[in-house]
């Protein structure tokens, strides 16, 4: 069985973001042998005055392969966030087995819509009840949900967010090829911003830090379009913001 799982607004100003209790939480569950996890992924959500966020509202996502049943999932998670979540914090938690199609449409709306408009709790609440997901929040306010539920639908959508971490695969400046890239098991694909592929012959330049983004669904690392000497050059991590 595949779960997708988004937590929202577990951290203040303080403590370490959501990306860091998320991945804890992951650790925790496979070391009880819960199943296997994979990247976490960023979603960035509208940046509005009317909305209350910590620095960056954004929510985290990640997918379950497991044999435990999601009703287990809510009820360890929702205890992990009530016991683990920073002070004034607002959190929210969505599961959802893997969906049909349908649900997947709706989902894939309401978060393109939460990185464009203010969405509220209520709005929340009435879609996950439609779709018969589990959302829940777990102190303060409780306005995380809707992010929790939001991410889902990007994560989904494929083609939003950043994946958690930086890869150290050789020192700036450095020249691999696309192929030695892809044998990295958090690169799974290689392209340019406009979706071109890249080709595992074609040579690339690296920076220290590497980081993917979701694009088709994959964890994929971007590179400018070749120089004149036939060397792509990963993209900056000022130029990734935008994704």
């Amino acid at each position: 069985m595949k779960l997708m799982i988004c937590m929202d607004d577990t951290d203040n100003l303080e403590s370490k973001g959501t990306g860091w209790l998320v991945e804890a939480a992951c650790r925790e569950m496979t070391a009880m042998g819960w199943g296997s996890y994979s990247m976490i992924s960023r979603h960035q959500l509208f940046v509005h005055p009317d909305i209350p966020y910590t620095s960056h509202n954004s929510s985290m996502v990640f997918t379950a392969k497991t044999d435990v049943a999601p009703e287990k999932y809510a009820e360890f998670l929702s205890a992990y966030l009530e016991t683990h979540s920073a002070p004034g914090s607002d959190p929210g938690l969505c599961i959802v087995p893997e969906p049909e199609a349908a649900t997947c449409k709706a989902l894939i709306s309401f978060g393109l819509r939460a990185k464009k408009e203010v969405l509220t709790k209520s709005q929340a609440y009435t879609l996950a009840e439609k779709l018969g997901i589990h959302l829940s929040e777990h102190g303060g306010t409780g306005g995380g949900i809707i992010g929790a539920l939001a991410g889902i639908g990007l994560r989904l959508q494929g083609n939003d967010g950043r994946f958690r971490g930086w890869y150290h695969l050789g020192q700036a400046g450095s020249v691999m090829t696309a192929g030695e890239l892809r044998s990295y098991e958090s690169i799974e694909d290689i392209r340019t911003p406009d979706n071109a592929p890249i080709e595992d012959a074609r040579r690339i330049r690296i920076s220290d830090q590497l980081k993917t983004i979701c694009m088709n669904g994959r964890s994929t690392l971007l590179v400018h379009p070749a120089d004149s000497d036939g060397i792509h050059a990963v993209l900056a991590k000022e130029e990734l913001k935008r994704f």
